[in-house]
């Protein structure tokens, strides 16, 4: 199930040169004014619950103004622009129960106009699409990228993974069924919609390309120091489980535990979006060869979605998104 994104106003925008003769007082007034305040968790949540709303009904025109022109995300393993995913809500309709809800907010900060909202999503229901009905897989994580454009936020990118409880031992023997993509799963016309009409990646794609892969070997040779200085001050990270990890910490204690042990990845497909001069979004699939949990998972595929910052020349991973094959 697509939640996209919704539109949170903001403080206005600043106002016009001044005349020169007043430019002494124009400047020290800019100095003194505050910068445009930044969104509440519970804002986005409030508002993307509407979106929601509009999804459920397939309501794709409500969407034109609530995604960002540079909206990217992954959907059945395709790589979807704005118009793309508009087109794709557009032919949904979803019946779902009363009492759905979208819980515990996480709001993390990637510069002053960019922000990723995460958020756990129950809903009972099914939708339809080229008549084919689905079930809706149930309990999400989902994750969007806002970004400020003017005096609205927009979103730039939105996921959702099936949360997998990897502690419980009755679904050992079944955790390659989540996997799937969950939305591809719940629309089946998603799982086999064409790629996109236009792939065109921005300049910034061999840099952000060249940087994730540092950041896979080094998560690869479970390397502590090279992830803390590859990755921004404060980081965050959905794993194919749908699992949340809400600060820097975490993710590297994630990323250097026991758990997996991988002995190579290739990384392909990559494109580069430029959200701003300041924030980047690089969509990819890697495949890795290794053991996760004692099983093989060579040839495993991961859509992988992740957020870059600029910190003076260089670019550092600040959020990933990993979806499941």
């Amino acid at each position: 199930m697509l939640t996209a994104a919704v539109v949170f106003t903001s403080c206005a925008a600043p106002a016009g040169n001044a005349p020169a003769e007043n430019a002494n007082a124009n400047s020290n007034a800019n100095a003194a004014r505050p910068l445009a305040s930044a969104p509440t968790a519970d804002a986005l949540l409030a508002l993307d619950k509407q979106a929601n709303e509009a999804y459920i009904k397939g309501d794709g025109k409500f969407f034109e103004s609530f995604l960002s022109d540079k909206f990217v995300m992954h959907e059945g393993g395709a790589r979807l622009s704005k118009a793309d995913a508009v087109k794709m809500i557009s032919g949904v309709k979803c019946e779902v129960k009363e009492g759905w809800a979208l819980t515990e907010p996480q709001m993390a900060k990637i510069d002053n106009d960019t922000y990723v909202l995460s958020y756990k999503s129950n809903m009972e229901g099914s939708c339809t699409a080229d008549g084919k009905t689905e079930k809706l897989p149930s309990p999400v994580r989902a994750a969007t990228v806002w970004a400020r454009n003017g005096e609205k936020w927009q979103a730039a990118f939105h996921g959702e993974n099936l949360i997998v409880d990897l502690k419980a031992p009755p679904e050992a023997d079944k955790k390659e069924e989540p996997k799937k993509d969950h939305k591809a799963a719940a629309n089946t016309n998603t799982a086999a919609a064409p790629p996109p009409a236009t792939l065109a990646a921005d300049p910034i794609t061999d840099a952000l390309m060249s940087a994730e892969r540092s950041v896979w070997e080094a998560w690869k040779n479970k390397d502590a120091k090279k992830i803390e200085d590859l990755t921004a001050k404060e980081i965050t990270f959905v794993n194919i489980f749908g699992t949340y990890f809400a600060n820097k910490a975490d993710v590297i204690k994630d990323w250097t535990g026991a758990t997996c042990d991988v002995t190579g990845f290739t990384l392909t497909d990559g494109v580069g979006t430029a959200v701003s001069p300041t924030v980047g979004i690089l969509t990819l699939t890697g495949t890795v060869n290794g053991t996760c949990g004692g099983k093989d998972i060579s040839g495993q595929k991961i859509y992988g979605n992740s957020v870059y910052v600029k910190d003076g020349d260089a670019w550092k991973w600040v959020f990933g998104f990993n979806s499941p094959s």
